[in-house]
């Protein structure tokens, strides 16, 4: 398993590599196909933001779904501590929905699957892999678009798309839905209520 920490505007100490390879060798346990585990460091500059001014978020790829997680803390140590806690946990659900499927048990409902994440999520940016920073824009306009990734489209059904929203601590999932054949989003409302948005084809 590869393991690459990465500073974003942040310097990266050796000792705090070795203190994050300690920490992760402990996820392998849940999945021995572990590809790579990419560890991204942020610093907040706002000083309102003191009390969570560093975010630590890890991104595992494995042969299977990716799984993600996010944490703000004080400091980096603390924020890692948190983030893996939240990464062990979807491993841990990765796992169990996998030995369900081998053993041809019936699947874990999303309301079992879910029930011991937080709800307190905080509002995430997908992952970087496969993002391209986009710089040329109109400066004319209000807006901008800074980022644009493609997206597999593996027909799902929507219990699976909840799953792999889960897994990435996102609170939307774009999929192609295996029964009705559309382009869907499927999102978290509050507490484990979702909500779903599907494309209207006209023809």
């Amino acid at each position: 398993m590869d393991i690459v920490v990465k500073g974003r505007n942040v310097e990266v100490p050796d000792h705090y590599r070795e203190h994050v390879a300690d920490k992760l060798a402990k996820v392998e346990r849940y999945d021995q196909k572990l590809i790579r585990v990419d560890v991204e460091l942020f610093h907040e500059r706002n000083p309102r933001q003191s009390d969570n001014c560093q975010r630590v978020e890890i991104t595992v790829v494995t042969r299977g779904p990716v799984v993600r997680a996010e944490a703000c803390a004080k400091d980096f140590y603390a924020a890692l501590d948190v983030a893996i806690n939240k990464l062990d946990a979807r491993l841990r659900r990765a796992a169990d929905r996998r030995r369900v499927h081998r053993g041809r048990h019936a699947p874990v409902s999303v309301a079992a699957a879910t029930a011991g994440l937080p709800t307190d999520l905080p509002s995430v940016t997908p992952p970087d892999d496969g993002l391209v920073d986009l710089q040329e824009q109109d400066d004319n306009q209000p807006w901008r678009i800074v980022r644009e990734k493609e997206h597999p489209a593996d027909p799902m059904t929507v219990d699976d798309a909840l799953f792999q929203m889960e897994l990435v601590g996102h609170d939307f999932y774009l999929f192609h839905d295996k029964e009705s054949g559309r382009p869907s989003v499927v999102y978290r409302r509050r507490g484990y209520d979702y909500g779903i948005l599907s494309l209207e084809t006209t023809g």
